[in-house]
């Protein structure tokens, strides 16, 4: 029982502070509503849970395979948050015809789960940390995976819903393109910032 309690306080802390994920909620909550952002949040939280399925049942071998290509992870996942803050830096008003109409949807979120720098500390860490060593491997990374998404996704649904209550004080342009570059320059620091930890 402490075991899963120090699990899940573990995954709050980890899913509900910020990060590339939760800047991207925040941010398709303002522009597309909380309803358009649930395939988002869905695939965020069910690509962790099985990221981190596969990470605690290969742990030795993902372990020895991610130091050895970490690096080219970390610049694919940094690469493409920069080019998401560019985006996001240049989109339009909700209803305009002008660069991104649509949300991020939940295979592209499942996905980018796989280059997302926070997302691996989070998986690795939890596998490390709680993966009972007595027990079935597949039995208790399928547990560990099913509490990471009951967690994670009640947590990130804190940032798409935050960007939705914001919406009706960004509804004039100059202030939603205000927002959008905030929040594009604070993901490109965060890739930055990542890209530049990892390269030192």
């Amino acid at each position: 029982m402490l075991e899963i309690l120090a699990f899940t306080s573990y995954m709050s802390v980890m899913s509900i502070t910020p990060g590339p994920n939760n800047i991207m909620l925040a941010s398709s909550g303002v522009n597309f509503g909380f309803r358009r952002t649930l395939p988002h949040m869905l695939g965020i939280s069910l690509g962790c849970a099985f990221q981190l399925f596969v990470t605690a049942v290969l742990l030795g071998h993902i372990l020895v395979w991610l130091g050895n290509i970490r690096g080219l992870l970390a610049m694919l996942g940094c690469t493409y948050l920069l080019y998401l803050s560019w985006k996001l830096a240049h989109s339009a008003a909700p209803g305009s015809s002008h660069i991104a109409s649509q949300p991020l949807g939940f295979t592209e979120a499942a996905l980018f789960q796989w280059i997302n720098p926070k997302a691996w500390v989070m998986v690795i860490n939890a596998a490390i940390l709680f993966m009972p060593q007595q027990e079935s491997a597949i039995a208790a990374a399928l547990a560990l995976s099913l509490l990471t998404a009951l967690v994670n996704l009640p947590c990130i649904a804190v940032w798409a819903l935050g960007g939705d209550r914001l919406r009706h004080h960004l509804q004039q342009p100059q202030r939603l393109r205000l927002f959008n570059l905030s929040m594009a320059m604070l993901m490109a620091t965060t890739a930055i910032w990542m890209l530049w930890d990892e390269l030192l």
